[in-house]
């Protein structure tokens, strides 16, 4: 995972936060006060973001209750964008709406009055914190839904996950499982990446065949070791593989040259 800086810019006050090294949650962090020059806060502020190892950078935008930009908005929005010319990191923007109030309602609650300088120092980099959380929340939403896009892909194209004798986790899909001479095999094609398909495209799928051994509980799968065994599975499985697919899809594979 990467560390996270987020800046929660006013115009006399930035409040930072840091996510934790996992990306679980964030950290109120220090309160940067502006100096009154424009382009040396934003040059602290980059400095301040790289020199604590974050590898990107998420600002918050104040935004209407209405979702529409305002003044401050605008004024924002310069910040940012200077901020993006002056770091190599990525910046991006989070809505920020309501987490100024929330950090102060939170500071309240703890006690500190909002009379005091201590809540002045603590409220913005408490409220970069809450814009950090919303940024981390929303990261996760999408690599769940990824990973459940994954999930209903791999199962809707029967694609299983294999490892290999050095721990590699390879990707394959599930051609057939198939009986010859009362002894039960099992064919898989590799899922390539969108590169490799595109170098590869004139090229036959390479077919992997494994011995499925073993009782129901403990099935395993074992390469096939002799070459000419091999080559009378994988003649078996092109008969087979034909009778519910079409004959020149099936005449296109090859089996792998490895001798699995």
């Amino acid at each position: 995972m990467e560390t996270i800086v987020a800046f929660d810019v006013g115009d006399k006050r930035i409040g930072v936060a840091f996510s934790d090294p996992f990306g679980e949650y964030a950290i109120p962090s220090d309160t940067y006060f502006r100096t009154g020059n424009f382009y040396e806060d934003v040059k602290a502020i980059a400095i301040l973001a790289e020199e604590r190892g974050a590898k990107r950078i998420v600002c918050g935008l104040p935004l209407n209750a209405d979702g529409s930009e305002s003044v401050q908005t605008q004024k924002t929005r310069r910040f940012i964008e200077a901020l993006a010319n002056t770091t190599s990191l990525p910046v991006e923007t989070e809505d920020e709406r309501y987490t100024t109030r929330e950090a102060r309602r939170d500071l309240n609650f703890l006690g500190v009055s909002a009379k005091k300088d201590k809540q002045k120092k603590a409220v913005d980099s408490l409220a970069a914190a809450y814009i950090l959380e919303l940024y981390l929340q929303k990261i996760k939403r999408k690599g769940d839904a990824m990973k459940e896009e994954r999930e209903e892909y791999d199962e809707e194209n029967n694609i299983v996950e294999l490892i290999d004798e050095e721990g590699n986790s390879l990707k394959y899909e599930h051609l057939m499982t198939f009986e010859y001479k009362k002894e039960w095999y099992c064919a898989f094609t590799p899922v390539r990446e969108a590169e490799e398909t595109e170098e590869e495209e004139d090229e036959g799928d390479e077919v992997v065949i494994y011995h499925l051994v073993g009782g129901e509980n403990d099935e395993t799968l074992e390469p096939i070791e002799d070459d000419e065994k091999l080559d009378e599975v994988f003649a078996e499985f092109c008969n087979q593989y034909e009778d519910f697919e079409d004959a020149d899809e099936a005449a296109a594979l090859e089996p792998d040259g490895d001798g699995e």
